[in-house]
């Protein structure tokens, strides 16, 4: 395995990075592998390399960071080797399975300071997240970017987290460049820990990213981390094979990919066999 470095930070992280949206439990999502299925999993990528894990809390309503933290105990996995992210914005549900779309509708009164990136629902968010994987957060990225709440509140949340020792980085993830922009200069200007990532939906099925993300992450010696570079799967073979369960039974997939595919998508995805898997690892600055 290689790892690369994380923009200018002094933190490096394997080129290919685990990610567990799939681990946790089935009652979240019919696609979502168990426990006893996740866990040789974590321990296999550990074993060949692959040190960096990628969660967030609404993952299986936070099953899925109590599975890396038992893996890490269960393996005696040594906490320096391990690189964990997880993120926050979305609300937590008790009840074990709603889409993420019904999590995000602050006036509900269940959701009251629950969800977003108010400075009370991060600091509870970082320590239930550290709770339940049982060690500091590597990398702690905002989910989305929160238009309700003043981003220098957001930015000084951020930086209390760092400084409290739960949390040792900061990222960032599916935003408009102009709004990373912003954040960044309010912490800037603030002196506080700004985002030394970014991670982002990106493939060869959606490009936008190369007009203004990348090049501003690139000048500004932030890493990528893109998402769902194989667009869930779509491009892991050719379009006309049948996909896997999660193909097709994941809704978000189909809203970002599905739904607007073009002739020209074919052709590409008729074409990716190997492509697409080294396309973006050799895109330099670019991991995922």
């Amino acid at each position: 395995m290689e790892y690369g470095r994380v923009g200018d930070s002094g933190l490096y992280v394997s080129k290919i990075i685990l990610g567990t949206a799939s681990y946790g439990s089935s009652r979240w999502q019919d696609w979502v592998l168990n426990e006893e299925d996740a866990l040789p999993l974590l321990k296999h990528a550990f074993d060949v390399g692959i040190n960096t894990w990628d969660t967030a809390d609404v993952y299986s309503n936070g099953r899925s960071e109590e599975i890396i933290g038992k893996a890490l105990k269960l393996y005696d996995i040594p906490r320096e080797r391990v690189v964990i992210l997880t993120k926050v914005f979305y609300a937590l549900d008790p009840d074990g399975q709603p889409p993420i779309a019904n999590l995000m509708d602050k006036a509900q009164p269940d959701l009251v300071n629950r969800v977003g990136l108010s400075r009370k629902h991060i600091l509870s968010a970082v320590s239930e997240s550290v709770q339940r994987l049982g060690t500091y957060i590597d990398i702690l990225q905002i989910h989305r970017f929160d238009k309700d709440v003043n981003p220098t509140e957001v930015m000084r949340a951020l930086n209390d987290v760092v400084e409290s020792g739960q949390v040792r980085y900061l990222g960032a993830s599916s935003m408009a460049t102009w709004e990373f922009q912003k954040l960044q200069y309010i912490a800037a200007k603030n002196g506080w820990h700004n985002f030394i990532s970014m991670q982002n939906y990106y493939n060869l099925l959606y490009r936008e990213e190369e007009r203004e993300m990348i090049p501003f992450c690139r000048d500004s010696g932030i890493g990528l981390f893109p998402w769902s570079p194989l667009a869930r799967g779509v491009l892991a073979r050719p379009w006309t094979e049948k996909g896997t369960f999660r193909e097709q039974t994941d809704k978000l997939l189909q809203s970002l990919v599905r739904k607007n595919e073009t002739c020209a998508d074919r052709e590409v995805i008729q074409r990716v066999t190997e492509v697409a898997r080294l396309w973006e690892i050799e895109e330099k600055g670019i991991m995922f």
